[in-house]
């Protein structure tokens, strides 16, 4: 007697009323994008083309306001597959792994591995350096998985022809890109989305958890060319800001690895690199279709939980030139977090409650009727999966790690959190900088008012900041942490 079939009949004979997929197999189909920021349609991008995403969207739940714990791909990663904020695990930059500090973790997919599903891992989960390990295992974590399949397409092979608009950078750094030539199935994420589906159809009789991860849009941003068209560059503008946007804003809330606003980049160039990197987001989106439309072809959407997350968002000029990752305005710490639980009552809804990434393990082992593990630092989502407008209380805590530069004088931790209308900020405690933000008035965080506050200003820091200590210590790490990669 297999595992589903017995614990329905557990459920039975404990008087249970266990629905109709509680005798099928509960297989999950784990999605992850790499510095995919909120530049989706479902979540009111109106540049991005993004019908696959969109569909799931349709279908599941879209957490529009779901926040990453640490912007930084390892850590972020780390966090997410267990359960755990970057505290805990102690990883902050692209060097550690959380086995180091927790050796005998049991990741999400381990949960599954250990219970009797197959689990395989295709492409990046954990962390890769992109694009130089591409086609290897990467920062992988074996014990999460039975197999593991690491594709490399012509992106690896074209990598001479990405056109590089710092040359004193590393493609993997810079704002670069390559419109490129060729089928979609040539490229690295076109072989992991063929990869996952040979997977599941091989493995459609059993429970199956798979894992697909995306290398895109990571820089450099590479697409075939079709996608390119699909942005006309007469059509992007930059970010608008304030002349004076920084004026508020403590030096520390800015990337070490971005100094200079835009780069110093002229305007045309950086819009080439906001078409390429919405190129690389469609071009994703395409192979998210091709997944969709497998799981209904071979008959396991019914029977598939489906999860879609980026590891943090992005930055594309905002606040007068900041790009890429590693900050913890909105634009950074909040990121995509689709959910498609066959049966919920809240389909096709989507929520606007303040969630976290830590709340993605505990929800696919709550949906999976597995047990979380002890000590997890998140909550199931199932509530708002089935009510996306209940009661929930949400806090995001997210931070970062600056190291010392010409800038800082020290290394400082940056530690932020955000409920339903603020975003509270202290870079070392508050001693190098500190920011509070109402995203009712100011969505886009251009008046930080902890510069002058008024009453209602210092009642809520009063009130967040004890929250966000609780949850962040904010304190310089004891562990050896390599500021060169942070």
């Amino acid at each position: 007697m297999n595992l589903i079939r017995s614990s329905c009949l557990v459920a039975l004979l404990l008087g249970a009323n266990p629905c109709g997929a509680a005798e099928r197999a509960r297989n999950v189909l784990f999605i992850a994008a790499d510095d995919l920021a909120a530049t989706v349609g479902c979540y009111g991008d109106p540049m991005a083309k993004t019908p696959h995403l969109d569909r799931l969207a349709a279908g599941g739940t879209a957490f529009l306001n779901a926040y990453n714990q640490i912007p930084l791909c390892n850590p972020s990663r780390a966090s997410v597959m267990t359960g755990l904020r970057p505290d805990r695990i102690k990883v902050y930059d692209l060097d550690r792994h959380f086995r180091d500090e927790i050796p005998d973790a049991v990741t999400l997919s381990q949960q599954f591995k250990n219970r009797g599903w197959f689990t395989a891992r295709v492409g990046k989960i954990y962390h890769y350096n992109v694009p130089a390990s591409i086609g290897t295992d990467g920062f992988d974590d074996p014990p999460s998985w039975q197999q593991t399949i690491n594709p490399k397409g012509r992106d690896k092979t074209d990598e001479a022809l990405i056109f590089n608009a710092e040359p004193h950078r590393k493609i993997s750094a810079a704002l670069s890109w390559l419109a490129a030539e060729g089928t979609d199935g040539e490229q690295t994420d076109g072989m992991v989305a063929t990869e996952a589906i040979r997977l599941m159809r091989e493995h459609r009789d059993k429970p199956f958890f798979i894992a697909a991860g995306f290398f895109r849009p990571h820089t450099p941003y590479v697409a075939p060319k079709k996608y390119f068209d699909l942005y006309p560059l007469d059509e992007i503008r930059l970010p608008y800001a304030p002349a004076d946007d920084r004026a508020d804003i403590p030096v520390a809330a800015f990337a070490h690895n971005c100094p200079v606003p835009n780069y110093g980049l002229p305007e045309s160039v950086l819009r080439q690199a906001i078409q390429a990197y919405y190129a690389s987001v469609s071009f994703i989106d395409a192979q998210i279709g091709r997944l969709l439309d497998a799981l209904d072809e071979l008959g396991l959407a019914d029977d598939t939980l489906v999860v879609f997350w980026s590891d943090h968002g992005y930055h594309l000029g905002e606040h007068g030139g900041a790009w890429q990752k590693r900050t913890l305005f909105e634009q950074g710490a909040r990121a995509p977090l689709l959910i498609r639980a066959p049966g919920a009552a809240g389909a096709g809804q989507s929520c606007r409650r303040i969630v976290e990434f830590i709340d993605i393990y505990p929800t696919v082992t709550d949906w999976a009727r597995l047990p979380s593990g002890k000590g997890l630092d998140g909550r199931s989502l199932m509530p708002l999966l089935e009510d996306p407008t209940r009661a929930w209380n949400g806090l995001a805590v997210t931070q970062i790690l600056r190291p010392q530069d010409d800038r800082l004088a020290t290394q400082v931790m940056g530690c932020s959190i955000r409920d339903a209308r603020w975003r509270y900020t202290e870079w070392a405690d508050g001693r190098s900088g500190v920011e509070l933000y109402d995203h009712h008035a100011d969505p886009m965080e251009f008046n930080n008012l902890a510069m002058r506050p008024d009453k209602e200003a210092l009642k809520v820091i009063k009130r967040l900041q004890p929250l966000l200590r609780e949850r962040s210590s904010g304190k310089i790490p004891t562990v050896p942490v390599n500021p060169s990669r942070l």
